[in-house]
């Protein structure tokens, strides 16, 4: 395995992917010359402590606007990878959600909870075995579900009841090694997220001798499961200089636009990992359901930016 690949849709919402503006996107991403695209949508609990997760008919995708998503990445040539995800609706990053430990021992609250995201995985399994999809992510950054393992081999036994297809569960950069049943997914999946850059601005060779480090690390995690495939489910930077020194974030408006930084932390990466029989590709973040029209778009879309032509070039390589 070894994937070309591009986050879509996270920031769609209700009848977005039906659109033809949506259509125009994924029409621009099957230009880059991958071959796979990352499903990546939302649906909501209403706190991180919540024990249901439930759709919000104002704002939720709907099983056809997935549907829609899905059969227009197909037709542009494009593997798809299904990922459902969960936020907190009240602001809260999902690797918080969970529930406080009793000395007693299991509690309603974790019963209750994965009943329903076991419920929530299998609806849209179902969907992408209807729809062909040729991957299926069963969460993302749930860290503070992780330890819960005998729950997460139920889900999982549950969704594969349903969906045929290799499963990959996506942890966040630095916790790959506190996951205790990668045996029970085909990839090992992470937000890459890595610093690597100790300055605003940093050269695209100190980054690159910064994922060196990176590798040591993910080799050894390969080879603690089995030699395992490792997948980057997430990985990007915002073309705004500094933001290579912490490459997840979203929050700073006030850094100035930068599209070298972004293009080297795209470059730096691509070309420290391309070889490792160990890496199976990069899931990039993320491709906006609707092509950006701010000018200059200071986010994590490379659209018209030094970065996008790096993938270009790279994805038009043999592995």
């Amino acid at each position: 395995m070894f994937i070309k690949g591009f986050t879509y849709g996270f920031d769609g919402r209700r009848g977005a992917y039906q659109t033809e503006e949506a259509a125009a996107s994924i029409e621009r991403l099957a230009g880059l010359g991958g071959d796979w695209a990352a499903l990546a949508f939302v649906i909501r609990q209403d706190h991180y402590y919540s024990t249901q997760i439930r759709l919000d008919y104002r704002y939720t995708v709907t099983d056809k606007d997935v549907t829609t998503a899905v059969n227009r990445l197909h037709a542009q040539g494009l593997k798809v990878c299904m990922k459902p995800m969960v936020n907190s609706a009240d602001g809260v990053w999902r690797a918080h959600i969970g529930f406080p430990e009793k000395d007693w021992g299991e509690q309603n609250e974790w019963n209750e909870w994965f009943s329903s995201y076991t419920a929530f995985l299998c609806h849209y399994a179902e969907i992408a075995e209807e729809t062909g999809c040729e991957m299926f992510c069963v969460g993302c950054e749930m860290l503070g579900t992780e330890h819960k393992v005998d729950f997460w081999r139920k889900a999982i036994e549950a969704v594969r009841k349903v969906y045929h297809g290799p499963l990959v569960y996506n942890t966040n950069h630095g916790k790959e090694f506190g996951v205790q049943w990668w045996d029970a997914v085909d990839y090992i999946g992470t937000s890459a997220y890595y610093r690597v850059a100790d300055v605003p601005g940093e050269s695209m060779e100190n980054m690159r001798a910064r994922w060196e480090a990176q590798k040591e690390r993910l080799a050894e995690l390969s080879r603690a499961n089995g030699s395992k495939q490792i997948i980057f489910m997430e990985i990007g930077c915002r073309s705004a200089r500094g933001c290579a020194m912490m490459p997840y974030d979203f929050t700073h408006r006030e850094f100035p636009y930068d599209e070298d930084e972004q293009a080297n932390f795209y470059e730096s990466c691509l070309s420290a990992m391309w070889d490792e029989p160990w890496f199976a590709g990069c899931f990039w973040w993320d491709w906006y359901t609707f092509l950006p029209k701010r000018d200059p778009e200071m986010g994590f879309s490379i659209v018209g930016k030094k970065a996008e032509r790096v993938v270009k070039e790279w994805y038009a390589r043999e592995r």
